[in-house]
């Protein structure tokens, strides 16, 4: 899993827009504020997914401190938003991995600590 920092945007008879910083391009909204996240999630499966057809590396999600002084989100509300990543391809293929039984255990505990995967993990490490 990722999380992203995301910024809300409310003006007055309208939506809730929502601005993926870490994805320049990404967006999406909602008729309430629930509505704009859970599309802000699946907005940003879809990019993640473009990007990684069009064979380029995926940025790392950044703090939200480190928007903070962007004049275009000064009006906007900070979220988080966390992306399962598995959601990402409809393709997965299975991998065999050796690893030292006393790391495995760790990758184990650390996963279960995120409520992750191993195999998430793996993915987001890759990432990373």
């Amino acid at each position: 899993m990722m999380n992203f920092s995301v910024v809300v945007h409310k003006e007055p008879d309208s939506a809730y827009g929502v601005t993926v910083p870490d994805l320049p391009g990404c967006f999406s909204a909602g008729d309430t504020l629930k509505e704009a996240l859970e599309n802000t999630k699946e907005a940003i499966e879809c990019h993640i997914e473009g990007l990684l057809m069009d064979e380029e590396f995926l940025p790392i999600p950044q703090a939200i401190e480190k928007h903070y002084q962007n004049p275009d989100y000064s009006d906007g509300i900070w979220k988080s938003v966390r992306v399962e990543l598995s959601n990402i391809s409809e393709n997965s293929k299975p991998i065999e991995v050796t690893l030292p039984e006393k790391i495995l255990t760790q990758l184990d505990n650390y996963a279960k600590k995120q409520g992750d995967t191993r195999s998430s993990l793996l993915v987001q490490a890759t990432i990373e």
